[in-house]
Formats: structure tokens, C-alpha cells, sequence
């Protein structure tokens, strides 16, 4: 699997638990959480994504983890997640139609410069936008 299509999978569970703690589902909640968590694990683990790749897969699993762990969610920080992982999950279904390249224009949420760009500031994660081909 490429890289877009383990972080769409990934982005599969990551809205399942999001939904579930949304409807106070403890039950679903907890098993879309170890999916997920055990999904970003094994991609991390994946040795051919190693270096700026894995760094991001493990900064979006923190960004994961913080929306459910430090506090009440930041119905911002959800947006975000969800917005960022869609991007993946597009981007397997254009490698499924026969694409060759896909296009990312989000690093991992929580990451950015910090600048002012209004998109930046709409994301609710301060994610800087750097436009980047990925192998599909």
C-alpha cells in the first residue's frame, strides 16, 4: 500500500472515533481509538517511510491523541484532523482511478510557521500550506 492509502485507512478510523466520542458512544469510541492508534503504529513501522515522512505520520498521531487526551476536543483541532486525512483519502481514490501523482497540501496538523496566511489561520492548526508531490 502506498503511503496515501495507509494514511486514508488510517483517516478511516481517525473519523470513526471522532463520530463516536461526538455521540457519547463509549464502546465504538474505544475500538475506532485502538484502530486507529494501532493503524498509525504500523504505518510509522513501515520502513519505507522513514526521515520527514514518519515524523509527520507520528506528529499527526500526537495531534490525534491531544484532541481526546488533553482536555475537552477543540472542535477546531477535529476540523483539522478530518480536513487532513480527506487529503490522503482523495488521493488513494485518484491512485485508484490511474493517476500517478498526488498532491499534498497539508503537512501534519499542529505544524506550521506560524504565519498569517488565512488559510493557515481556517485550519485550526496552525498547519504551514507547502504543496508537495507524493508517490501514490
Amino acid at each position: 500500500m502506498s503511503v496515501s492509502e495507509q494514511l486514508g485507512n488510517v483517516g478511516s478510523e481517525v473519523e470513526r472515533a471522532i463520530r463516536a466520542h461526538a455521540a457519547g458512544n463509549t464502546a465504538r469510541f474505544d475500538a475506532a481509538l485502538s484502530r486507529a492508534l494501532e493503524l498509525f503504529d504500523l504505518t510509522a513501522a513501515d520502513p519505507r517511510w522513514h526521515g520527514p515522512r514518519r515524523r509527520e505520520i507520528l506528529r499527526a498521531r500526537d495531534e490525534f491523541c491531544r484532541v481526546f487526551f488533553d482536555g475537552p476536543a477543540d472542535p477546531q483541532m477535529v476540523a483539522g484532523l478530518e480536513r487532513y486525512f480527506r487529503y490522503f483519502a482523495q488521493a488513494a481514490n485518484r491512485q485508484r482511478s490511474g493517476r500517478n501523482t498526488c498532491y499534498a497540501t497539508e503537512p501534519a496538523p499542529g505544524t506550521g510557521t506560524g504565519s498569517n496566511d488565512r488559510s493557515e489561520r481556517a485550519s485550526g492548526v496552525g498547519a504551514a500550506r507547502a504543496t508537495h508531490a507524493l508517490p501514490c
